[in-house]
């Protein structure tokens, strides 16, 4: 496989892991975090949308990225999350790379805890599962991201082999965490149905030429939807009539919505849709 993106990440990822090993071993993370951290059940919250014939959004939360560089100047990620609590998201996404997304594991923390708020106390008891999205190569931050407060992982099977994904997925399901498998072709697509516990996410951004196309879940869904579990259509979706479509050709009810949102936190269109 030639250099990519992707790669890039991945291998700063596997150095990174390893200096967090040394500082912070596995045993010494707790098996059983924090009752403040408030876990919910994150397919269970998009199943039951479905069941009522109801979209959901998983609003991402995110300071940068390798595609369009900063996208929130002043990046406060609790002000973000309420936001899109406000507006109605049944999930939120909270990019926690860290070189290449500028993220952190604490933001997680900090909106499941609200430890830095300063709004008004109806919001302070805000009910909305987290996932936590990374590149996720090691069961190790699986742990990380339970102890932050994460009630999901992603695993982004162009990254990991398929040892890794079976590990991840096994491991997460021990944690009691909700799992993304997240595809971008048909073979992908085709290896994604074995996790059957786990929602599936089409995502639209071919993650090593960072290019995006809708067409992508046109060209894959039919190869997920009998898939048990919930299937997500992921970036490049720009305005509600982008979701109506998607949703009229292909029934998928679920979206991961990140930069459309960002770009226009305060009035957007496609909240209108839930």
């Amino acid at each position: 496989m030639s250099e990519n993106i992707l790669q890039n990440i991945i291998k700063k990822k596997e150095i990174r892991i390893a200096e967090l090993k040394k500082k912070k071993p596995l045993e010494s993370i707790p098996i059983h975090p924090p009752d403040s951290m408030n876990y919910i059940n994150f397919k269970e919250a998009i199943e039951n949308n479905i069941r009522g014939n109801n979209f959901s959004i998983i609003a991402e939360i995110k300071k940068a990225s390798p595609s369009a560089g900063i996208l929130v100047e002043n990046y406060k990620p609790v002000d973000i999350a309420k936001i899109y609590y406000k507006n109605g998201a049944t999930c939120l996404s909270v990019l926690t790379e860290e070189e290449f997304f500028l993220g952190k594991l604490s933001h997680i923390y900090k909106i499941k805890s609200l430890s830095n708020a300063m709004e008004p106390p109806s919001l302070n008891n805000m009910h909305i599962p987290i996932l936590c999205k990374d590149f996720f190569i090691d069961i190790y931050q699986v742990h990380l991201a339970k102890y932050y407060g994460a009630d999901a992982i992603l695993i982004i099977l162009a990254g990991v082999s398929e040892k890794q994904a079976n590990e991840l997925y096994e491991e997460a399901l021990k944690l009691n965490m909700s799992i993304i498998v997240e595809v971008h072709t048909v073979e992908e697509a085709k290896k994604a149905l074995e996790f059957k516990e786990a929602l599936i996410g089409i995502n639209n951004r071919n993650l090593k030429t960072l290019k995006t196309d809708i067409n992508t879940t046109y060209d894959i869904y039919n190869v997920l939807k009998e898939h048990k579990g919930p299937i997500i259509s992921e970036s490049g979706i720009k305005t509600k009539e982008e979701l109506l479509e998607l949703n009229n050709k292909t029934n998928i009810k679920t979206f991961l919505i990140g930069e459309s949102l960002l770009k226009d936190l305060n009035n957007n269109s496609i909240f209108s849709v839930l």
